[in-house]
């Protein structure tokens, strides 16, 4: 059966051979050449002299090492990409033909090449130790028995202490090492963790902030997907985004310019291909489904691969997206510009912006905004569905006199409604999206976000730190560390994040490669802090014009009531996004409702409604999600 499959190799592979010899692609033809005399990947000098670079050609090495392994779409894939254009119709067919027989022939157990896997998972596990890649330093490869997760490593949600992850193989290392001309630890850290009773599935976890962390890769995402990824049989794979750093709101990196491309999507590019070599080496095969999670930059990160690597992955489920963070940061100038107009004054004439509002004043807000809001999807229960219909204005909150308790001083409105509105230039176009008014409003979140606990002049809110940092050292082009925000100019200064929005910004709605094979979940909270949800469904809107009615055959988003960045707040903030895209990827089946439920309310469910329908009670158990319809 073998030489069976050996033939059948090199039929395919002749027929690419000369496809790439007529079309002038000499270094395909070197490639697939050998492999049609020689059938196996084996036959591929490691340091072979072709009109590629040194990485260049390892890298085709590396992928070329798969071939025995992929499956045949994958292969036309490959041998599209090497030769730059797409293959005639004959030779396609015969390519897909001969490699289907070959699989269906030769059992991945039975092979004898180099791609078979040895039988023990410790020695497979070892041996990563020694495997080679372009400029990759391996730190540690070893089995880890099943056990409870590792402590995170910072203050970052993680999974519960108590969750258990099965026997795996842990990889951790980094490419591409170096040190920054700062002095900044550089190179794009990868661990990897291999279940040994593996599913096939393969999940890229993204990362958070600035990035800078090197994750364990459980495929969690934050703690919001229970049980994790690595627990449901996948091989689960984090990067640090192509820096390390003391916490995730560390911009000093971006000074360095390759470290700004890496955190912007190269890191995910160069993980993901690392990864699943290293899948390949492991179990002797591919993925046969590849899945990226992630929210806040990692929900970023996962619109970039729908739109810079659309053919890596089937599956892929983006939250909270900081997916125009350039805006973002000019939105957090202007948060603290508009708060520091009401806030108390120093000894020195400096604003006090913590106490601009108190959380006092946002507790009013909030509760002013669920009494006229709550109520417009058909049930009064804290939760606001109906947010187009809610117009909520904090003027009503006007003191009629001094200011108490029960009432806001007019620069208070006015703050609020501009920090709500956000920013724009003096023309009025606005530079980002609004926020809604929810019922989050008065969650602690909202208010280390913009106001901080700080008492005096020096502001450690969100906003300040991790938002200044970012505009300064990362938004700006060249980096700024000493530019001063709250003296941000919104008519000139947004032209200076320009550069940067080119190489971070996932902002494209041309989708096209990725929609004829991929699906796409994207959720936002409606009380997000710092990211506007209006943003997100702004983006999908656009997406939908761009592509017509069909887009929900491939891309939905899922507005979340109540719900701060990522989790969080008075929402029912606990559902299971991997299932869903799962059953989408695998089975076909379109998540036209999510159950969701949370702590905020005990005993209680809600369907999360795809865009742009909301979750409407109808009758019946006002604490069951069958009580409600998704409609527009």
């Amino acid at each position: 059966m073998r030489g069976i499959r050996v033939s059948m190799r090199q039929l395919a592979a002749r027929s690419l051979y000369l496809h790439a010899l007529r079309s002038e692609a000499p270094n395909l033809a070197y490639f697939v050449g050998r492999l049609w005399r020689t059938g196996g990947p084996k036959a591929y000098p490691r340091h072979a002299k072709t009109s590629f670079g040194q990485a260049e050609t390892i890298r085709l090495h590396a992928r070329l090492d798969m071939i025995h392994a992929m499956s045949p779409s994958s292969y036309a894939m490959l041998s599209m990409e090497l030769s730059g254009r797409l293959l005639p119709a004959t030779a396609l067919a015969t390519l897909l033909a001969c490699i289907s027989t070959a699989r269906a022939t030769d059992p991945p157990a039975s092979r004898s090449d180099s791609s078979s896997a040895p039988a023990s998972p410790a020695v497979r596990c070892n041996a990563l130790s020694s495997f080679e890649w372009p400029g990759l330093t391996i730190d540690e490869a070893r089995l880890i028995p099943e056990g409870k997760v590792e402590p995170p490593p910072d203050t970052a949600p993680s999974p519960a202490p108590s969750t258990i992850v099965p026997e795996h193989c842990l990889f951790r290392g980094m490419m591409a090492r170096r040190t920054g001309a700062q002095g900044q630890h550089l190179g794009i850290g990868i661990e990897l963790r291999l279940p040994v009773q593996w599913s096939g599935r393969f999940a890229f976890e993204g990362g958070g902030g600035l990035d800078g962390i090197l994750r364990p890769a459980y495929g969690s995402v934050w703690g919001t997907i229970s049980p994790p990824a690595l627990a449901r049989g996948f091989a689960v794979v984090s990067s640090d985004g192509g820096h390390r750093s003391a916490s995730m709101t560390d911009p000093q990196w971006a000074l360095d310019q390759q470290a700004r491309l890496d955190y912007s999507y190269n890191a995910v590019d160069k993980t993901t291909l690392l990864a699943k070599a290293l899948i390949v080496r492991f179990y002797g095969q591919p993925p046969r489904r590849s899945y990226f999670l992630g929210c806040s930059n990692g929900g970023r990160q996962a619109m970039m691969v729908t739109q810079r690597l659309p053919l890596q992955f089937d599956g892929v489920v983006s939250g909270d997206p900081s997916f125009r963070l350039t805006r973002a940061n000019v939105d957090q100038a202007w948060n603290e510009i508009v708060l520091a107009r009401a806030a108390p004054k120093d000894a020195q004439g400096h604003p006090i912006i913590s106490r601009a509002l108190t959380p006092e004043d946002l507790h009013l807000v909030a509760n002013a905004v669920v009494k006229a809001c709550d109520a417009k999807d058909g049930l009064t229960d804290g939760i606001i569905n109906d947010y187009k219909a809610c117009h909520f204005d904090p003027a009503v909150l006007t003191c009629k006199g001094p200011k108490t308790q029960s009432c806001l001083s007019a620069p208070q409105v006015t703050a609020l409604k501009n920090l709500m509105a956000g920013p724009h230039d003096s023309h009025g176009q606005p530079l980002y999206a609004p926020f809604p008014y929810d019922a989050g409003i008065a969650d602690p979140a909202f208010y280390h976000m913009h106001l901080g606990t700080s008492p005096t002049a020096e502001t450690n809110s969100a906003d300040a730190t991790l938002g200044f940092g970012s505009l300064r050292y990362f938004g700006l082009t060249p980096p700024d560390p000493a530019f001063d925000a709250m003296k941000f100019d919104f008519d000139r200064d947004p032209q200076r994040l320009l550069e940067t929005a080119k190489i971070n910004d996932a902002d494209s709605v041309f989708l096209d490669s990725f929609a004829k094979h991929g699906k796409l979940i994207l959720y936002h909270g409606m009380s997000d802090q710092g990211l506007s949800p209006l943003d997100t469904a702004n983006w999908y809107d656009r997406l939908a014009a761009a592509n017509g009615p069909g887009v929900e055959d491939w891309a939905r988003l899922f507005l979340i009531p109540g719900m701060t960045h990522c989790a969080g707040g008075p929402a029912t903030d606990e559902f299971d996004m991997l299932t869903a895209i799962q059953q989408w990827v695998e089975e076909g089946h379109a998540p036209d409702r999510i159950v969701a439920h949370g702590k905020s309310f005990p005993n209680l469910t809600r369907p999360l409604c795809p865009h742009p329908r909301i979750a409407r009670y109808t009758g019946g158990d006002p604490n069951s999600e069958k009580s409600f319809v998704c409609q527009k």
